[in-house]
């Protein structure tokens, strides 16, 4: 069951949601850095799964974006499919929720097809490079929820970009 969960979930989590493109993001908008007062420290090395420390205080409402490595490689773009492992928290209750890590694959997927937080977070970023992601709930599953992921939910990702292909 747990095998079938490590393999689902990430489906479900990036499928079952808007597909209406949104903008991607030429600049980090709003609360820009991990430095910024409450946002997840994130330590690690590139090849293995991140560490993250919990979130403190009120969630930011607005997207965050700052680039944890930056690659050298080729930069993904809102009509890219990504290869990809990520780690995903809840910032209510600064739990791990979901990683593409525990199931040792990445998981490949149409940009265009995923939540509006990563078609305007992911875009301009370059293979080989960690990307913090702190997602509002209306750039997540909003009201609604998805799967493990309460209604209006702040998500946290953490992204490895391995691969883009046109």
């Amino acid at each position: 069951m747990k095998r079938l969960l490590a393999i689902a979930l990430p489906i479900i989590l990036l499928t079952s949601c808007t597909t209406d493109g949104g903008e991607p993001a030429s600049t980090p908008q709003g609360d820009q850095s991990a430095s910024a007062t409450g946002l997840p420290q994130v330590t690690g090395e590139l090849g293995a799964a991140p560490s993250l420390g919990a979130p403190s205080g009120a969630a930011p409402t607005q997207l965050v974006i700052e680039d944890v490595v930056t690659g050298d490689g080729a930069a993904a773009a809102l009509e890219s499919s990504v290869t990809v492992h990520y780690t995903l928290m809840a910032w209510s209750t600064g739990q791990i929720v979901e990683s593409s890590w525990d199931g040792g694959q990445p998981v490949t997927f149409g940009l265009n097809q995923v939540i509006l937080g990563w078609q305007q977070g992911i875009p301009g970023m370059k293979v080989g490079g960690r990307r913090l992601l702190v997602i509002p709930p209306d750039l997540g599953y909003g009201a609604g929820g998805a799967g493990s992921i309460g209604p209006n939910e702040t998500l946290i990702f953490v992204v490895d970009l391995i691969d883009v292909a046109k």
